[in-house]
């Protein structure tokens, strides 16, 4: 196989990236501190420093006084070069979060979704609505957005902006991203949300530790965003990550993608009501007719000792155990985070059981250092993501791209006015 060999330009954008990173990781810092942090020369750091300037993107955030020598600058991030929209959007809700440059939620709204409706023209409503009542919240205009991040379920192609295959709503090459820039008025950048939660855990969780791992979601659906060497593994048509749809159990139970024992049949909300049905098969949670207050009840029941429920999770961290240890036997990674809301109301009684029996379904030379732990990134980690990707989207406008994460633009974004 043939590698593409990296440009000059794609060395000077990689570390154009290095030194933004290197700011959301240490705060305000002078040229030298960058250049201790990212291991870029002085001379390196000062030119794309000046660079930053120019367009905006950093100011000075403090001039300070040596007691020899000349003052030194600080630098910081300019959180008002512009407004982002981070936007999750799921089969049972959208979210919607308003942030400045810097990454830091500013306001947020969510729309809860009918997931017995699934047509684009329900779903696009749904997004609208979030949207228009985080703005509000906000208190901003849409000429201060210089972007918005969409994250929509299933297999989509972001150098298209189309929802190629959304199993759960019965989508097929639905042009999301022009319907939504249609009725947003805004420039959008539309991807899954595997890619998503694996970029917000690269620039804000252990990423910031390590250069390789998989942030694996458990919810309606289940996958893995997966990061090589700090870059996204998205594979020939970005549908790298579908760990979900890979073989837990050889003629196992049907699984919505029309295989046979995926791992989502077992590890998906689908799944655990599946495995409590075979538990208990009158039990109170299976009656919650959404996902979302069966998953709170089977929480519930578990705090208060629940022996069917204590079975569903044993039973679920079993499965769970057996996936991941494919995962790492087939990477070679030391580092999985779980995220997702199944993974917050659940993680307590999963996660401890994983890490006692993982080392099971592991190979010895990759146990070493291998951690698991539940996402530490604030907030809802997709959304952030995707105002990750559309903070790039704006920087390659600038010349300041970087190929490590965000395929080539179709369209350019806009500056704010």
């Amino acid at each position: 196989m043939n590698v593409p060999r990296q440009t000059s330009r794609d060395l000077r954008n990689e570390s154009r990236f290095e030194v933004l990173h290197a700011l959301f990781a240490l705060g305000p810092s002078t040229r030298q501190e960058i250049s201790r942090h990212t291991g870029l020369s002085p001379a390196t750091v000062a030119t794309l420093v000046t660079q930053f300037l120019a367009e905006g993107v950093l100011r000075i955030a403090t001039v300070e006084q040596n007691t020899v020598g000349r003052p030194y600058e600080r630098l910081t991030i300019d959180p008002d070069r512009g407004r982002i929209l981070g936007i999750d959007v799921a089969e049972t809700y959208v979210d919607a979060t308003v942030y400045d440059v810097t990454l830091q939620p500013l306001a947020q709204s969510q729309v809860v979704l009918d997931e017995h409706q699934s047509g684009p023209e329900y779903v696009v409503d749904g997004i609208v609505r979030a949207v228009d009542a985080a703005i509000g919240a906000a208190g901003i205009g849409r000429d201060q957005i210089i972007g918005a991040g969409v994250s929509m379920p299933g297999q989509v192609r972001p150098d298209a902006g189309v929802s190629v295959f959304a199993p759960n709503w019965d989508w097929h090459d639905v042009t999301i991203e022009a319907l939504l820039e249609e009725r947003l008025g805004l420039p959008v950048y539309v991807d899954n949300p595997l890619k998503a939660v694996a970029l917000s855990e690269l620039w804000f969780g252990v990423g910031r530790v390590t250069k390789s791992m998989a942030v694996v979601n458990l919810g309606t659906g289940v996958g893995a965003g997966i990061v090589i060497d700090r870059s996204l593994l998205r594979g020939e048509a970005n549908n790298a990550g579908e760990w979900g749809h890979t073989l837990l159990q050889l003629d196992g139970r049907p699984c919505r993608c029309g295989r046979l024992g995926c791992v989502e049949a077992y590890l998906g909300v689908h799944g655990l009501q599946t495995t409590l049905s075979e538990i208990d098969e009158v039990h109170s949670a299976l009656r919650e007719p959404q996902q979302r207050g069966f998953v709170d009840a089977v929480a519930e029941g578990l705090a208060h000792g629940d022996s069917a429920l204590a079975e569903l999770a044993r039973r679920t961290s079993h499965y769970l155990a057996a996936s991941l240890g494919d995962l790492v036997n087939l990477l070679n990674i030391a580092n999985i985070t779980l995220t997702g809301w199944t993974t917050a109301a659940l993680g307590d009684w999963l996660i401890p059981a994983v890490r006692t029996e993982l080392p099971d379904h592991v190979l010895p030379g990759s146990l070493p250092n291998l951690t698991v732990e539940a996402s530490r990134v604030p907030g809802n980690p997709v959304a952030l993501g995707m105002a990750a990707f559309s903070l790039e989207r704006f920087l390659c406008t600038l010349g300041l791209a970087s190929p490590a994460s965000v395929p080539p633009p179709g369209r350019r974004l806009r500056s704010p006015v």
